[in-house]
Order: C-alpha cells, then sequence, then structure tokens
C-alpha cells in the first residue's frame, strides 16, 4: 500500500503527469494484484527492453524512408523588383513608381504602378536661367521613392528620365542649354542609391507609341490574366488607339487596318512575344499652350498697329497685357518685322465662340498634304482612323472641366463648349471660385482647338463615338511612362528561379507521425520497466 499512496500523490500533486497517472495505474495495479505477474515482468525486462529498441528502430526507419521518398523540386516565389520613370513634360514633371515579379511572360514584364509623386514646379525646361535647380525640383519625389522601395532592393532598380516636348523645343533653340539642364538632373539621381540608366529627349514617335503600350496593356488588350492563374495572349484583343495632348506637341498612335505605307510612321514593337506595327504621328509645335500661343500671334498679326487686340477665345470681361518678347519667345512662331520685344500689348476678352472656331481653324495647314486622303494635318502621312481610342493628358483635363468625361454626343459636346465660351468672366469666375485664372481663362480656347484637330485633323467626324476621355486605366495614370518601363523589361534581365526541396504536406505529415510515435513508444517501455523494478522493490 506505501507503493499506491506513493503514485497518488504524485497524481494529486502534479496534474502535468495526469495522462502518465492514467498509464501507469493499470500497470500498478497488475504488478499487485499477482506476484506472480510481477515475477514474469521482472523476467521480461530484458525481453521488453529489446522489443522497445526494435519498435523504435522500425518507426525511425520508416520515418526515415519517407523524408527521402518522393521528394519534389519546388520553386521559391520570385522577387518584386522596382523601376522608376521620369515624365519630364513642358509643363511640370512626375515621377512613376512601378513594380513587376522577377519573371516574365516571353521577355515582358508584368508591370503595374506603385506610387507617383508631382515634381514641384514647371517642367524642366523652364530651368534655362538656373540648371542646377531643375536638378534639385526633383529632389522631393526621389526621396518619395526612395521610403517605398525596400534597401535592400534601391541598388538594383533602374531609373530613367523622358524629357519630352519641352525640352525638344528647347534643344531647337538651345542645345547647350538643354544638355546642361539634362546633366543637373543626372547629377541629382546618380547622387540617390538607384541604378541611374540617363536622362534623354525622348522623341515624339517614341512618346506616342508609348502610349499606345501603355493603354492596351492596361485594357488587356496585349496580354490577359485568366480565371486559371494564367497570362494568355488574348485571341480577339480588341487593340485601343491613343491620342494625347502635350502642353508642347500632340501624338496619335493606332493600328491601321492595312500596313503603314510610309516607314516614318511606323514603330514596331514587341511585346509578350507577338510583333505590332503601330501608326504614329507626333506634332511639336501643336500642343495646347504652343497652340494658343499661335493663336495669339495670328491675332496679334493680323491687328495692325493697335495694341489692344480683340481675343474670341477669351471671356468678355476678361483682359491681360503681354508682352512681345513673351509672346514670341518660342521656336513655334516667326518674329515680325520691327519686333520690340519690351512692346506691351492687351489681349481683351470678346466671348465670341463661333468666332474662336473660326480663327482657331486659320492656325493649323489643312490643305498641304502630299498623300491625298490619307492626311492628317500639316501635311502629314495619316490612314483612316481604325477602332476605338483613348484621348488623355489636356484632351481630359479640358472636357473633365466641361463635364463631358468619359464620353458625350457631339452635339451635346458642342453646345457645351457654346455655352461655356459665350459666358462673361465675372460669371465664369463666380462659378469656379477655386479654379486659378491662368487655367479657366483658356478652357473655352483649349476645347474648340481639341475639337478643330480631332474632326478636321485626325478626321473623326464620322466616328466621334469611338472617342473615350481617360485620366486613368485600373487605378493607373494613362500616359507615356508606363509603355516605356514595359517596353524596358525586355532589356532587363529575368530573375533565376530560386529552387528549394521539399516533400508533399501528406507525407511530411506522416514522418512527424512516425517519430512522434516512436517517441511515445519508447517512453512508455521504460516506464513500465521502471515502475516494475520499483514494484518488485516494495514487494520484497
Amino acid at each position: 500500500m506505501h507503493l499506491c499512496d506513493w503514485l497518488l500523490n504524485i497524481g494529486m500533486h502534479k496534474m502535468n503527469f495526469i495522462y502518465l497517472w492514467i498509464i501507469l495505474v493499470p500497470v500498478v495495479l497488475i504488478c499487485f494484484v499477482s506476484g506472480q505477474i510481477v515475477d514474469m515482468a521482472i523476467q521480461m525486462k530484458a525481453l521488453l527492453l529489446g522489443a522497445a529498441m526494435a519498435a523504435v528502430g522500425c518507426t525511425t526507419i520508416i520515418a526515415l524512408v519517407l523524408s527521402l521518398a518522393n521528394h519534389q523540386t519546388l520553386d521559391q516565389p520570385y522577387s518584386t523588383q522596382y523601376g522608376i520613370v521620369f515624365d519630364a513634360g513642358s509643363t511640370h514633371t512626375a515621377l512613376f513608381l512601378y513594380q513587376w515579379l522577377g519573371s516574365k511572360e516571353n521577355n515582358t514584364g508584368i508591370v503595374s504602378q506603385k506610387q507617383s509623386c508631382d515634381v514641384d514646379g514647371d517642367g524642366i525646361s523652364s530651368y534655362v536661367q538656373k540648371p542646377p535647380a531643375a536638378g534639385e525640383s526633383l529632389k522631393k519625389c526621389l526621396n518619395v521613392a526612395k521610403a517605398a522601395i525596400p534597401e535592400g532592393q534601391q541598388k538594383t532598380t533602374p531609373v530613367y528620365l523622358g524629357a519630352t516636348a519641352g525640352m525638344r523645343l528647347l534643344s531647337l533653340q538651345n542645345k547647350s542649354l538643354a544638355d546642361s539642364i539634362l546633366v543637373e538632373v543626372t547629377k541629382t539621381i546618380q547622387s540617390y542609391p538607384f541604378d541611374f540608366r540617363g536622362a534623354r529627349i525622348l522623341s515624339g514617335m517614341e512618346e506616342g507609341a508609348y502610349g499606345w503600350i501603355t493603354i492596351n496593356y492596361l485594357l488587356e488588350s496585349l496580354i490577359k490574366h485568366t480565371f486559371e492563374g494564367q497570362w494568355i495572349h488574348p485571341k480577339a484583343g480588341k487593340i485601343i488607339g491613343a491620342l494625347d495632348l502635350g502642353g508642347s506637341s500632340t501624338q496619335i498612335s493606332f493600328t491601321p487596318k492595312d500596313p503603314v505605307k510610309n516607314p516614318a510612321s511606323a514603330f514596331n514593337l514587341q511585346l509578350y512575344g507577338y510583333k505590332y506595327e503601330v501608326y504614329t504621328q507626333s506634332y511639336l509645335c501643336y500642343g495646347k499652350d504652343q497652340a494658343l500661343r499661335k493663336l495669339q500671334v495670328y491675332l496679334h498679326k493680323n491687328a495692325g498697329s493697335s495694341s489692344v487686340i480683340s481675343h474670341p477665345c477669351y471671356h468678355v470681361g476678361y483682359n491681360i497685357n503681354v508682352t512681345l518678347d513673351d509672346l514670341y519667345n518660342s521656336p513655334c512662331v516667326d518674329k515680325p518685322n520691327n519686333f520690340n520685344p519690351t512692346a506691351t500689348i492687351l489681349f481683351s476678352g470678346t466671348g465670341n465662340s463661333s468666332l474662336c472656331l473660326s480663327v482657331m481653324e486659320k492656325i493649323i495647314n489643312f490643305t498641304d498634304c502630299g498623300f491625298s486622303s490619307e492626311c492628317g494635318f500639316n501635311g502629314a502621312y495619316q490612314p483612316q482612323v481604325n477602332g476605338e481610342f483613348f484621348a488623355f493628358s489636356a484632351y481630359f483635363y479640358t472636357f473633365d472641366f466641361l463635364g463631358l468625361v468619359p464620353k458625350a454626343p457631339l452635339t451635346r459636346v458642342l453646345s457645351t463648349i457654346d455655352t461655356h465660351c459665350n459666358k462673361t468672366w465675372t460669371t465664369l469666375t463666380a462659378e469656379n471660385p477655386t479654379i486659378k485664372a491662368k487655367y479657366l481663362k483658356d478652357y473655352c480656347a483649349s476645347a474648340h482647338y481639341i475639337m478643330t484637330i480631332l474632326l478636321k485633323g485626325y478626321k473623326f467626324s464620322n466616328t466621334w463615338d469611338q472617342i473615350s476621355f481617360e485620366k486613368q486605366v485600373a487605378d493607373t495614370d494613362v500616359g507615356w511612362t508606363l509603355g516605356y518601363m514595359l517596353n524596358l523589361t525586355n532589356m532587363i534581365p529575368s530573375e533565376r528561379t530560386r529552387a528549394v526541396t521539399g516533400v508533399p504536406h501528406s507525407q511530411w505529415a506522416a514522418q512527424i507521425f512516425f517519430i512522434v510515435f516512436a517517441l511515445f513508444l519508447s517512453l512508455l517501455i521504460v516506464v513500465i520497466l521502471f515502475v516494475c523494478d520499483l514494484s518488485h522493490l516494495v514487494v520484497s
């Protein structure tokens, strides 16, 4: 009975041994019930020990066999890669941070926009008097990008700066000044822990073609993600055309029904293993800001010697003084004879919508076309527009202000523009108190300019309903930068596959079971032997 009291004390005061207590009670009872059983247990000690060793050995061998059998080589997930593109436009600069997995689909990355940042100030071409300030202006957005990219991946993150029409014009005026600005932005970007790949001026064709890539990628016309989790090329992908209106240039890009006849207007691309021939045409000096400058110059040259000039696209009650130096400070316009840069003229708004449209048509050449009917404007070759189009940048911002996005019937568009242009400046400012005058004054002229190039220039008169005015697609800004990044991923090496060896989950679970079972069996036999020895001592 002393041994029973001892075991009972263990069970009562050491609750952690409750399972051990449950196992030992039957064993102890058996040992006490019969001295013969105890004697047999003692005699079987060696046999039990051998059995325990055999059981442990067998289960260990089974676990070892399971661990070596049916190995599988598994690919670890690819890491995220990053890329930065600066859009150095004529009126402003923006940074776009993109990301993609290290794997690719037929050599092209699956890219998404992670973040964007607007650089303070005007475009880099405005820093002609102080080029170092162009570089300084980029630091805020570079710091934003640096904070968003893991430190370990910053050194491998490529950074590109693409300057567009503003720098194209500056390069025409003064190439050394344009180069000095690019040198300064290069110095600034190189001071950050990124992989700087260069700052350069994009051609108009590049700008147009990359905008086309952006739109069609975002609309899944180039590659599509299936429900099965695979990336495929859409068999009947609907290719969309791109219409871009910047400050100094405008671009049109689309895939015509027939091959492009003028090789100078064809941009060949290979994306996700497929080849595309895109017609693209860029019109330098026909961006929104330069077009409105051309309009003012036309009015000035046709006003004679008067210093007060009626402006049909400005609202009644709006007046602005302009020096001739500011008016003619662009390679897009020709200076008049006896030019006096310090002279000042006054543009006075008359708010005449129909006259505004009529004058706007005079600043564009619709007659000089060497390709007969296959012509855009200013003598540029253009095949007939084909399919749907997305219009972005200044197209969107102008029509968004007028409440005409993403689409509106042509009759409504024309009537809305007339209504807006005929409003007085007092009425307009009262209706839009938060919009700065330098923007508000130009919506009438911009709207008429847009209608002029779309209807008479690109000839959308019979296909107006095919145009959609958009700022974003799939939460991503529409512009040339994403297309630029996508095209560049063709040249960025894919990440090498990282393989690991493993076993299926069910097999792994079986291994764990046999290992635990072996340990449990060993412990159980040892405890039984210990109790039997103890019982023998007590009985003795």
